[in-house]
């Protein structure tokens, strides 16, 4: 079986990545009329810095020429962190969504929007809000119910901190009053 091109140079870039403390999550090579473009998406528990991207690209850059792995032919090198949307397909890309709301299309058929409560070996713990004035409930998702999954983009939810600062904030000027 022959390797592709996107392959080898995973394997050529993978240690420069890991070596930033940094997973490497795509390597692609497209054509954009003529000219290529090499498309490395990069990502870590903490999220990536556009110093870091730089830093990359100046290393993948390096390598690419001190080896022939993308030919003789122009091409335009990005590196990037992953889009907020982007698919979640490894286990830890669900323990980085903890706490995010997810659309999962299951299997077995449907859809389920959720937040990531938990992450272990086997799955998730969810928590799925509820509907028209209902609680919310608890599920529990195995991953091999889950085809595919993507974490939901929330424009008007407060994060856990910034709510908890400005419940302090309601409190002490009720204090003052």
């Amino acid at each position: 079986m022959s390797t592709t091109q996107s392959e080898r140079l995973r394997e050529l870039l993978a240690p420069l990545v890991s070596a930033r403390e940094l997973d490497l999550e795509e390597v692609e090579v497209t054509t954009a009329g003529k000219r290529r473009v090499l498309r490395i998406v990069v990502d870590s528990d903490n999220g990536v810095e556009l110093d870091e991207c730089a830093e990359v690209s100046r290393a993948v850059s390096e390598k690419l020429d001190e080896t022939d792995a993308m030919g003789g032919a122009p091409y335009v090198l990005e590196v990037t962190s992953p889009g907020a949307d982007r698919p979640l397909t490894e286990h830890r890309h669900y323990v980085r969504a903890t706490g995010r709301l997810i659309k999962a299309q299951l299997t077995e058929g449907g859809e389920l929007v959720a937040r990531i409560v938990t992450v272990d070996d086997e799955g998730l713990d969810l928590e799925v809000p509820g509907v028209k004035g209902r609680k919310p409930t608890s599920r529990r998702l195995a991953f091999g119910e889950i085809a595919k999954a993507r974490v939901e983009i929330e424009f008007n939810r407060k994060s856990v901190e910034a709510a908890t600062e400005s419940a302090d904030e309601t409190d002490e000027s009720q204090e003052e009053a």
